[in-house]
């Protein structure tokens, strides 16, 4: 009899165990997703902030008047412009779901801008509290750097000021039909 007795008092006993393991199991699921989401909207927001960078180093890049007196010192990197590119960035990052909330021109001696942003779009609602307001926040730096280095004209009545070599192709410069900045100058995101 006893043994009967003992089989009817542990039916049953799996049961909490196992509802116990399969709640869990759904929080940790829930967590993990809460953890993407929100991984989801920082990397969202890092890419609109890599975009506007991108656009406000090429808009100073092409909104720079280039003239042969200053092609030298832009080459070698004596001399960066300093406005700013800041409205295409700020399209650039609306397009990827941003907002800009600062953009700067650089002025540690490299040409281009850092450009911050925040997510127009908050983490969502969530099990993790506090997650339903909170947006993602990201910064970028992009610098115009040289293609071309130049080289200057020896002799003083030379027609050529110089020559530039653009990743080994040499070429005489002409004073009046000087190369695109897109062709002397690539726009590219920093480490930093």
């Amino acid at each position: 009899m006893t043994s009967l007795s003992r089989t009817r008092r542990e039916t049953g006993q799996a049961s909490p165990l196992y509802i116990f393991v399969v709640a869990s199991l759904l929080f940790l699921a829930l967590a993990f997703f809460a953890v993407g989401q929100a991984g989801a909207t920082r990397n969202g927001a890092q890419s609109a902030a890599d975009a506007a960078a991108l656009a406000a180093a090429r808009e100073q890049r092409d909104s720079f008047e280039l003239t042969i007196d200053d092609l030298a010192d832009l080459l070698s990197g004596e001399f960066t412009p300093a406005f700013d590119g800041c409205g295409a960035g700020g399209y650039y990052a609306g397009q990827n779901g941003a907002d800009v909330v600062g953009c700067v021109p650089l002025t540690d001696g490299r040409w281009g801008s850092m450009v911050s942003v925040t997510s127009q779009k908050p983490v969502g609602d969530t099990i993790l509290p506090g997650t339903d307001t909170l947006t993602a926040k990201a910064t970028a730096t992009a610098i115009v750097v040289p293609r071309c280095s130049f080289d200057p004209a020896e002799e003083t009545d030379s027609p050529s000021p110089g020559s530039l070599d653009c990743e080994g192709e040499v070429t005489d410069l002409d004073p009046e039909l000087l190369p695109e900045m897109s062709d002397l100058f690539d726009v590219r995101l920093a480490e930093d």
